[in-house]
C-alpha cells in the first residue's frame, strides 16, 4: 500500500497522548551504559546492516527491532538478535538502550522509547529533492489539509523531534549542509564521515563487485537471458503515494522492448517501497524483471551490476558514480515536483540539459549508453564526476568512522573488534 506524508502526518497527530506517555516512561526507565538497538525502514539491510556488522564486531550488546516474519526470518538468518518492534519487549529494548540507530525516521524502531537515547540517524540517501523541514510535503495532513495552524503545529512538531538526533552521518560537506537544514541540526551532530550504506560500493575489487552484485540480481530475479545480458535498472523516486507518470505505454514498451533484445539487456524495474505504478509489459517478455523490495530489500548492493541506471530524482544517481555506472534521467515532471517537494539547486545541475521528459526520448538515449562504447564512456564520466561532487570517502570505510563517532560523542566503552562476534553475512 503506498504511503503519504498526508495520512502519516494525521496518524502522527492522533498519536500525541501516546508520545507524551512514552517520554514520561523514558524519564523513570534508566538507560544502560553500552547497548544498542537497530531498526531499518526497509527491513535488514541499507546502513543499519552495515553498522551493525561493525557494532557486533567489537562485541557491543544489541539488537534488532523487526515488524514482519520476513524481517524475524532475515535477522535469524544472519544471527541478529530481534526482538518485534511494537511489542512490549520492543518498548523496553529501546527505553533501555544507550544508543538507537536508524534509517528513515524514529518509527523504525518503538517511536514512543527513543527520549533520552544517543540517536544515530544514519539516512538513506543523498537529497536531490528537498527532504525534512525544507520539503513543504513534510508538514501535509489529511486533517484540515488547508489549514496553515495544522501544518505550522507539524511543523515546529518535527523540527523540535528531529533535534533529538545526536549524529547524522553526512557524505561531504555539501550533503552536510542540506541535512542540516532538513533537520534543523548543527555541525557538530552532522560530521562527514561518509554513509554506511554506500561502504560496499567501495569494498574489494571492480571485477568481484560486478560478479558479487550479479549474483545477487540472479538470486532476486532468475537467470538472465544469456550469461553475458546486460543490466539496466529503472529506479523512480516517491511520489508522496501517487502513481510515477512515466508508467510505459504500449508504445513505449515496444520499443523498449525492441532496444533491448537487440542490445541483450534487461531492464530490471524497481518501483520506490512507498509508491505505486503498475509496470507489467502488455506481453510476455524475459526482457524486463520486477525487482522490488518484496524480492530485494536494499538495491545499493546491485549497482556494480549495472550498465546503466534510469531514474529521476532518485539519489541512486549520486551513488552510481561510485561504480561509473551511466545514468539516463527521464523526468516528465519536473515543474510540478519542483512545486510540490523542491529540489536542492536545480534540477539541470544533476541531470544536465538532456533529460529525457518521456519514455520515447529516455528510450533514444539507453540505446545510445548501450550501443555506443563512446557515449557509454562519457555518460559513465559523467556520473562519476557528480560522484565525487557529493561523496567526500570512498575508501569503504565509512561505517568505521560512524562508528568511532558514535563511541566517542556518546562516551561509550571501546573494544578491539573481535572477528568472531561477527553474525553470518
Amino acid at each position: 500500500m503506498a504511503f503519504s506524508f498526508g495520512a502519516g502526518n494525521t496518524a502522527k497527530l492522533l498519536r500525541i497522548p501516546l508520545y507524551a506517555a512514552g517520554v514520561l516512561a523514558t524519564r523513570l526507565i534508566p538507560r544502560t551504559r553500552d547497548r544498542w538497538v537497530f531498526g531499518c525502514g526497509v527491513g535488514i539491510a541499507d546502513g543499519a546492516l552495515a553498522l551493525w556488522e561493525v557494532v557486533a564486531a567489537h562485541g557491543h550488546p544489541a539488537v534488532w527491532l523487526v515488524d514482519s516474519d520476513r524481517d524475524a526470518r532475515d535477522a535469524t538468518e544472519r544471527g541478529i538478535p530481534w526482538v518485534w518492534k511494537h511489542s512490549a519487549r520492543g518498548f523496553w529494548a529501546t527505553a533501555r538502550a544507550r544508543v538507537v540507530v536508524v534509517t528513515h525516521g524514529f518509527g523504525d524502531v518503538n517511536r514512543y522509547a527513543v527520549a533520552g537515547a544517543f540517536i544515530a540517524q544514519l539516512w538513506h540517501g543523498i537529497p536531490l529533492k528537498r527532504v525534512g523541514i525544507d520539503s513543504p510535503a513534510t508538514v501535509r495532513s489529511d486533517m484540515l489539509p488547508a489549514s496553515r495552524v495544522v501544518r505550522r503545529v507539524l511543523g515546529v512538531l518535527y523540527a523540535r523531534t528531529t533535534r533529538r538526533i545526536s549524529l547524522l552521518p553526512a557524505a561531504s560537506h555539501l550533503v552536510r549542509g542540506r541535512l542540516e537544514s532538513a533537520f534543523s541540526l548543527t555541525d557538530g551532530q552532522v560530521p562527514v564521515t561518509g554513509e554506511p550504506r554506500t561502504d560496499v560500493l567501495s569494498q574489494g575489487t571492480p571485477a568481484a563487485r560486478r560478479e558479487r552484485a550479479r549474483d545477487l540480481v540472479r538470486a532476486a530475479v532468475g537467470d538472465m537471458p544469456t550469461p553475458a545480458s546486460r543490466l539496466v535498472l529503472y529506479a523512480p523516486t516517491w511520489r508522496d503515494g501517487a502513481a510515477d507518470p512515466a508508467v510505459p505505454g504500449a508504445t513505449d514498451w515496444a520499443a523498449l522492448t525492441a532496444v533491448l533484445d537487440r542490445e541483450d539487456a534487461v531492464l530490471l524495474v524497481r518501483s520506490h517501497p512507498l509508491g505505486s505504478g503498475d509496470y507489467a509489459p502488455p506481453g510476455p517478455t524475459a526482457r524486463v524483471r520486477a525487482i522490488g523490495s518484496d524480492v530485494l530489500r536494499d538495491a545499493t548492493p546491485i549497482l556494480p551490476a549495472l550498465d546503466a541506471l534510469v531514474t529521476d530524482y532518485s539519489s541512486m544517481a549520486y551513488d552510481a558514480g561510485l561504480v561509473g555506472v551511466p545514468v539516463v534521467y527521464l523526468a516528465p515532471d519536473v515543474a510540478d515536483y519542483a512545486r510540490e517537494r523542491g529540489f536542492y539547486g536545480q534540477y539541470e545541475d544533476v541531470a544536465g540539459a538532456d533529460y529525457a521528459t518521456d519514455w520515447a526520448g529516455a528510450t533514444r538515449q539507453l540505446a545510445e549508453v548501450l550501443g555506443d562504447d563512446t557515449v557509454h564512456a562519457e555518460r559513465s564520466a559523467r556520473s562519476v564526476a557528480l560522484s565525487t561532487v557529493v561523496h567526500a570517502h570512498r575508501d569503504g570505510a565509512n561505517s568505521q568512522r560512524v562508528y568511532r563517532g558514535i563511541v566517542t560523542s556518546a562516551r561509550l566503552p571501546h573494544s578491539a573488534p573481535d572477528v568472531r562476534s561477527r553474525r553470518k553475512p
